[in-house]
């Protein structure tokens, strides 16, 4: 067995998580929003059909979430404390500059739904709120972001130390934050959930 003091990490990929407290009435006004919302996009639902999302997504179709409802105003000013938080453990060397939300969408997952992997190449920290997550509900899965490398490195154990594995899944709950480096890929895979898992997925950029 090898020797843990011969043993150096490097190149550390952090996922941050936090739970807001208290957040049934917060959760509530969320969902209830985010259900009207869905019934009135018909540009986010056509937007959904044709990518084959099951559900609805605002993601292409609206940009003014946090004025055009106040409790998305609320949930970005508990998102910004975070964010913040976060890049601070980074070490982001900003100077003069800060991160700031670039971009804030609703995610409404029906039964068999799924989010293809994917990246956001123009943010610097993603993350999702999630609202809703029924019993069922699909967690998200994140890769390792060095998989395009491994050429001949052998499968990990299944039973591999969570630091060492290739796809670490994380279950949410209602009122979870997670917030990740925007170029660790991601993905949902099919949720079972007969009820609808309601998230909040955003970016922040470097201003």
């Amino acid at each position: 067995m090898a020797d843990s003091r011969n043993i150096q990490s490097l190149f550390v990929t952090k996922l941050y998580r936090a739970e807001l407290p208290r957040v049934a009435s917060l959760n509530a006004a969320l969902a209830s929003t985010c259900l009207s919302i869905a019934d009135e996009d018909k540009a986010g639902r056509r937007w959904a059909k044709e990518h084959g999302y099951k559900g609805y997504t605002s993601y292409a179709s609206l940009d003014d979430l946090p004025t055009r409802a106040s409790v998305f105003a609320e949930l970005v000013a508990h998102l910004n404390r975070h964010a913040r938080s976060f890049a601070k453990a980074l070490d982001y060397e900003l100077g003069r500059r800060r991160i700031v939300l670039d971009s804030l969408w609703i995610n409404v997952m029906d039964q068999g739904g799924v989010h293809a992997a994917h990246i956001h190449p123009h943010a610097v920290i993603s993350g999702t709120y999630y609202v809703s997550v029924p019993k069922g509900a699909a967690a998200i899965r994140f890769a390792d972001p060095r998989l395009t490398m491994m050429m001949a490195a052998p499968q990990r154990k299944e039973r591999a130390a969570r630091e060492n594995q290739t796809f670490v899944s994380v279950t949410p709950k209602p009122g979870t934050i997670l917030l990740w480096e925007s170029f660790l890929r991601h993905d949902v895979p099919p949720n079972g959930a007969r009820g609808k898992r309601i998230s909040i997925s955003f970016n922040y950029a470097i201003d």
